[in-house]
């Protein structure tokens, strides 16, 4: 109805002028009468509201009530054994209240009619009783509109306009509660409210905060293409059987710690950060996010739950487009997890996620967290040299918790990250075994240059750990130096280069005798006759004197050297010093050969 058509039942008509508004006051005539309740003699409204009596309908359609008026009407439908009014049909469509309209603890006993009315100051519905539907569709609130601990059977506030604070806290749903392209353009409160059937909240724009602490979802919720300019908190929820929660897009954070999902579910959230702590899972679920960090400490997962990234815009169920208009700036819909401390990861798929922030020290059963799609991690700061002691980071895959520690560490070389918020300084003695469980994640799911980077995290973190014998943290670090762990096969190849030069040299010098040795024959004829007896001899290698380090010799040594490396004898005539160092060449040397060789296969092994 426009203010250029008469509305549909008998009007007032009250102020009506040709020439400038042919129709005057809306507001329904009272019966028997031909004003609205508004425009009535003084005499005749008394008398109409003596007529009245508590749980009497009423039908004030677009009449214009002042304060005063509107309390006049409701105490003439007080109940003297409750001093509450009570109202039969009541049908205030595109009714508008200039005053505070007080309904505080009224019981609404048949159908309730608000539909496109005006609350030009606070509507106070506190505790109020609706037994049959309640109609606000299209109303509009400009002041705060307070419903706490009312009870509806079933509410119609679709394409509602809240200027002011919404406060539905504790309110009780029993039926259908649709607030679909509602408006709130402040603060929207529906706190330890109960909704005891669906919960249609689609397409509505939430402006300020919407809180949803401590509410209970019995049925479905239906939050598709709603927007939350704010944060939406939805903390000790209980959700009994909701199916699907969005799309929706929330530019704040959405708070879900303390929540309860009895059922399977589907999350689907555009939002800057999504909340889970200590969450419980009751029944498989998926959470589809785009643009979120994620932290999830101490949830708790008693069925399969997949946590996803999603590339693209989500969609609607009638296939249109969910435009994430609070990220219109935003190139990169990335998802982050913050933790998972405290988790059991057991049941838990993790798709296209940034891990490179996340804390996993505390977290239970991680080896057996499946890692799908392009999940990444964190790496060590770039190939750099440190002056002294020397030291040298090659790329890795790395916790967040290790770029934590190690920037904390005296010394510490730049580019270790140490702002990890909420990480606890978890040292080598957390971190071995995460990096073990982990590891072993990765070689499940067949991934094994991943799982070689975590098997040099876990032993990197034994080799720091004060807890390791000084025994065994020597020959980590002997192991680390020579071959990185078996995993570096560039370490292994140079000490294996290093070796063989040395032991060139080393035979060049000392090793290689000065002459082929010469065998010699002596016999010996027995008196009378008879067979000659000769002895062969060989004489002993001599040290070498004068240049050493010619041509010949180089050919000779480099022929012993790399014979030792595949474990074999030369043949070469050498002194006593250079059998042992050949001793000592075919000992040493095809170790790092096999380090490398073993580095080389963990890093293209699939």
């Amino acid at each position: 109805m426009t203010t250029s058509e008469p509305p549909p039942w008998p009007y007032c008509a009250h102020g009506a002028d040709p020439a400038t508004d042919h129709i005057g006051c809306r507001g329904i005539r009272v019966p028997g009468l031909i004003a609205c309740f508004a425009h009535l003699a003084d005499a005749d409204r008394d008398a109409y509201l003596a007529g009245l009596t508590p749980g009497a309908s009423l039908d004030h359609r677009g009449t214009t009530f002042t304060e005063s008026l509107l309390n006049a009407l409701l105490n003439a439908l007080r109940d003297p054994a409750t001093g509450d009014s009570r109202l039969g049909d009541a049908r205030f469509g595109s009714a508008t209240f200039e005053g505070n309209a007080r309904f505080g603890s009224a019981t609404f006993e048949g159908e309730t009619g608000f539909h496109s009315a005006t609350f030009e100051g606070d509507a106070r519905f506190q505790s109020a009783t609706f037994k049959g539907s309640a109609w606000f569709a299209s109303a509009t609130f400009k002041g705060s509109a307070w419903f706490g601990s009312a009870t509806f059977e079933n509410a119609w506030f679709t394409s509602v306009t809240f200027k002011g604070t919404a406060g539905f806290g504790s309110a009780t749903f029993k039926g259908s509660a649709s607030f679909g392209s509602a408006t709130f353009e402040r603060d929207a409160g529906f706190h330890l409210g109960t909704f005891e059937s669906g919960a249609g909240f689609a397409s509505a724009t939430f402006e300020g905060n919407a809180s949803f602490r401590s509410a209970t979802f019995k049925g479905n919720t239906g939050f598709e293409s709603a927007t939350f300019k704010g944060n939406a908190n939805f903390e000790s929820a209980t959700f009994v059987e909701a199916h699907t929660v969005g799309p929706l897009a929330c530019a704040g954070r959405v708070v879900l710690s303390g929540a309860k999902f009895g059922g399977p579910v589907t999350l689907s959230f555009a939002t800057r950060r999504l909340e889970c702590r200590r969450t419980r899972w009751s029944s498989t679920a998926e959470i589809r996010l785009r643009y979120a960090t994620v932290d999830f400490t101490h949830a708790v997962f008693e069925y399969p739950l997949t946590i996803a990234a999603e590339p693209d815009p989500f969609v609607r169920a009638n296939g249109g487009q969910l435009v994430d208009d609070p990220f219109s700036g935003t190139p990169d819909p990335g998802v982050r997890v913050a933790s998972l401390r405290g988790v059991d990861a057991a049941h838990l798929v993790l798709a296209d996620l940034d891990l490179s922030g996340c804390l996993f020290a505390g977290t239970v059963h991680l080896d057996q967290l499946r890692l799908e799609g392009a999940c990444t991690f964190d790496t060590a700061p770039p190939a750099m040299w440190r002056r002294w002691p020397p030291m040298r980071f090659t790329e890795r895959r790395v916790l967040a918790e290790e770029h934590q520690w190690r920037a904390s560490q005296p010394g510490a070389v730049r580019g270790w990250n140490v702002a990890v918020l909420g990480s606890g300084r978890a040292g080598p003695l957390q971190l071995a075994p995460v990096y073990r469980a982990l590891r072993k994640a990765f070689e499940d799911g067949k991934h094994e240059p991943g799982a070689a980077d975590f098997y040099y995290g876990e032993m990197e973190m034994r080799r720091h750990a004060d807890d390791i014998p000084r025994s065994e943290r020597g020959l980590l670090t002997a192991y680390w130096a020579l071959s990185g762990y078996g995993l570096r096969a560039s370490r292994a190849l140079a000490w294996l280069g290093a070796a063989m030069l040395l032991t060139i040299v080393l035979l060049m010098a000392f090793g290689i005798a000065q002459d082929t040795p010469k065998q010699t024959a002596t016999g010996t004829v027995p008196a009378g006759g008879g067979k000659v007896t000769f002895e062969i001899d060989k004489d002993a290698p001599q040290n070498p004197t004068g240049n050493r380090f010619t041509g010949e010799r180089f050919e000779k040594a480099l022929n012993v050297t790399l014979n030792s490396v595949v474990f074999r004898s030369s043949g070469q005539d050498l002194t006593t010093a250079g059998t042992y160092i050949e001793m000592t060449s075919r000992l040493t040397e095809p170790v790092l050969l096999g380090l490398a060789v073993l580095a080389v296969r963990n890093r293209v092994k699939r």
